[in-house]
């Protein structure tokens, strides 16, 4: 079944069978409105066909014109390897892998290049200097074992029985 611009256009064109010809015009509402705008578009067709007429090649330069794109062809195929092209082949991969590999490795040893000594808390360095009250603690000895090479500070206390109040509100 045709639609109706499929109608429309075979009816402009006069190719429509006697029995098609006669159903379309009876399902037209204004025919001679439809009979205007038919001779209109048969002018426009003429007129356009006159002024825009396309380039005849010749058999000559329509078999240059094969040639040249059939050569553009199989010089595109060529570049690609297996006939397909894709952005990520393995040469690329790998560049991008290395040089990734190459940001990562000097941007940790830049990171870890920095000396970041931590600074021993106020805590620690208040136990450190504080002296044993031998009222509380009377046979409480204190001793501290620090490392420079292994960043451990050690505080051994001995006999303490419980620390001071001071200690607790920090």
């Amino acid at each position: 079944m045709k639609t109706f611009e499929e109608k429309w256009t075979a009816w402009v064109d006069g190719e429509l069978s006697p029995k098609e010809l006669l159903d379309f015009e009876a399902s037209l509402s204004d025919k001679a409105a439809a009979e205007a705008e038919k001779r209109d578009a048969r002018k426009l067709r003429t007129l356009l066909k006159e002024q825009l007429g396309g380039d005849v090649l010749t058999n000559q330069e329509f078999f240059n014109h094969q040639i040249r794109e059939r050569i553009e062809r199989e010089n595109a195929t060529q570049d690609r390897p297996g006939g397909r092209w894709t952005w990520w082949n393995v040469r690329r991969l790998a560049w991008a892998g290395a040089t990734s590999l190459a940001i990562f490795v000097l941007c940790a040893v830049l990171v870890n290049r920095e000396d970041n000594q931590p600074k021993p808390s106020d805590y620690l360095t208040q136990i450190i200097n504080a002296r044993v009250d031998p009222i509380v603690s009377p046979n409480a000895t204190t001793s501290v074992f620090a490392t420079k090479n292994d960043k451990v500070t050690v505080l051994w206390v001995e006999g303490l029985q419980s620390l001071p109040v001071d200690y607790a509100a920090k």
